[in-house]
């Protein structure tokens, strides 16, 4: 984006509207001579006196504005350390001309939003860079929450308007090439870091426009963080480890915001180092490690309704690109018919991530999709491909304490009838709720699943009692 249009939409935010100190003089406003009443006249004062009813907000905007007057038209936004440095040096004389009665910390959060306002997201920008916070949620321009450790909490964080939200809507998609307006007024993007971005506004919204962040952390989650949490145990991830070497089709389930695409990324982790995996994603946002990976976006239309490419299509031109792995980060329509189709044509060991309540909802929701492919064939034929494709399913829950446990590994054994079978390997245990904590265990059936016969042949070792007895 160039200088002009980011600095034409850098308005400020709507900071509290805390009022600045108005220095002490005497009543009056005379000057005043020495002590003992003398007449010797003083040097001027060099701090203004501000109307009482001026607040931290109205200032803000009166020197934002000078900052982005003064700042050089030719200056180039990608040179942020260059950018930041002439923003607080003009900041710097502004406020010493108008001689503001400015605390240390004022002085220092009035520069922080200045400056978030020209080169970032504005109001959001203190609640990307808090670690602690796992989602954003804009519900118009004077409502904001956040999740943190699975809770919502409601922000004191504002927006100026209507406007002001859309002008940072505005800022995420342009990167990108997305668009939102009214004629299209729905956009899934990214955040340079890979956070998930969703944005609707009016007319489908009547609070405004809405902005929801999904964070991303700067280093994806391990095995071992995942364990540390509690969503998982060793033995599992130890199992499910070996399930992807071994190239089984896996699918992980979940309603949203149980962590589907955080456990996708663990998961894709396993996958050895020299195999091409194919990516393909709405909005990139999956963070693989290994050195062979082509990532796939789809696209949106154009302004003229044409020219979109959806994951249908590129899931089937994944297929001429020679994938070890194709990787899917989430199935929601016809592309599941190919996703299966590739899984029972030698593709073996495809990873994807769908919505659902439990792992036979699962099962369901494929069936759903393949029909939305606009096939015709019947629901036995549809059922035969599920369960010769699907060999896994990997189901995860945020639970009512807000944490997020994988609560079962799900074996898909085949058809009986007109119906697929399943059988658990391993099961969350719920066994009561103490202080508003969930509390339970993470355990093994004791049923061996039928393709581990297949492990040793690979060359592929389970501990012994794994699955909860010697074998």
């Amino acid at each position: 984006m160039s200088l002009l249009k980011r600095i034409e939409s850098a308005r400020p935010a709507a900071a509290g509207d805390e009022k600045l100190p108005v220095p002490a003089g005497p009543a009056g406003g005379g000057d005043v001579g020495p002590a003992g009443g003398g007449t010797a006249p003083v040097a001027p004062r060099l701090v203004t006196q501000l109307p009482a009813r001026e607040s931290f907000r109205d200032v803000k905007f009166r020197i934002q504005n000078r900052v982005i007057q003064d700042l050089d038209p030719k200056l180039d936004l990608t040179n942020q350390v260059e950018v930041r440095r002439q923003i607080e040096e003009i900041f710097g004389r502004v406020v010493d001309e108008e001689g503001l009665a400015l605390t240390r910390a004022e002085r220092v959060r009035m520069l922080e939003q200045i400056t978030d306002e020209i080169i970032g997201l504005g109001p959001l920008e203190p609640l990307l860079r808090d670690d602690s916070i796992s989602e954003i949620m804009v519900n118009g321009p004077r409502q904001v929450y956040i999740e943190r450790a699975g809770k919502l909490e409601l922000t004191n964080v504002v927006f100026q308007n209507d406007d002001h939200v859309m002008r940072i809507i505005d800022r995420i998609i342009a990167p990108i090439g997305r668009r939102i307006d009214e004629s299209s007024p729905m956009v899934d993007a990214r955040l340079t870091d890979g956070s998930r971005v969703n944005a609707i506004i009016p007319p489908l919204s009547l609070v405004g426009p809405v902005i929801t962040i999904r964070k991303f952390a700067a280093n994806p989650f391990t095995v071992d963080d995942l364990i540390r949490f509690g969503t998982s145990t060793p033995e599992m991830f130890e199992f499910l480890r070996a399930c992807v070497e071994a190239r089984l089709n896996i699918f992980v389930s979940g309603g949203t915001g149980s962590g589907k695409t955080t456990t996708l990324n663990v998961l894709s982790s396993f996958i050895p180092n020299d195999e091409r995996i194919v990516t393909i994603e709405d909005a990139a946002e999956l963070q693989l490690r290994q050195e062979h990976v082509v990532t796939l976006e789809a696209r949106p239309p154009n302004i003229e309704g044409k020219g979109a490419i959806p994951i249908r299509e590129l899931v089937r031109n994944a297929l001429r690109m020679r994938p070890a792995r194709i990787v899917v980060g989430e199935c929601r329509s016809g592309e599941a018919l190919d996703m299966l189709q590739a899984m029972n044509t030698g593709h073996d060991g495809s990873l994807s991530t769908g919505h659902a309540n439990t792992p036979r909802d699962m099962l369901s929701r494929l069936e759903t999709m393949v029909l939305m492919a606009g096939v015709d064939l019947p629901v036995r034929a549809i059922r035969e491909q599920i369960a010769s494709a699907v060999d896994l399913i990997v189901h995860q829950a945020r639970l009512k304490d807000g944490t997020r446990k994988i609560i079962n590994i799900t074996e898909v054994q085949g058809m009986e009838g007109d119906t697929i079978v399943m059988q658990d390997v391993f099961v969350f245990e719920q066994t009561g709720v103490v202080d508003g904590k969930i509390q339970g265990r993470l355990k093994a059936t004791g049923i061996r699943p039928k393709f581990v016969e297949n492990f040793e042949a690979m060359g592929i070792h389970l501990p012994n009692g794994i699955f909860g007895f010697a074998f």
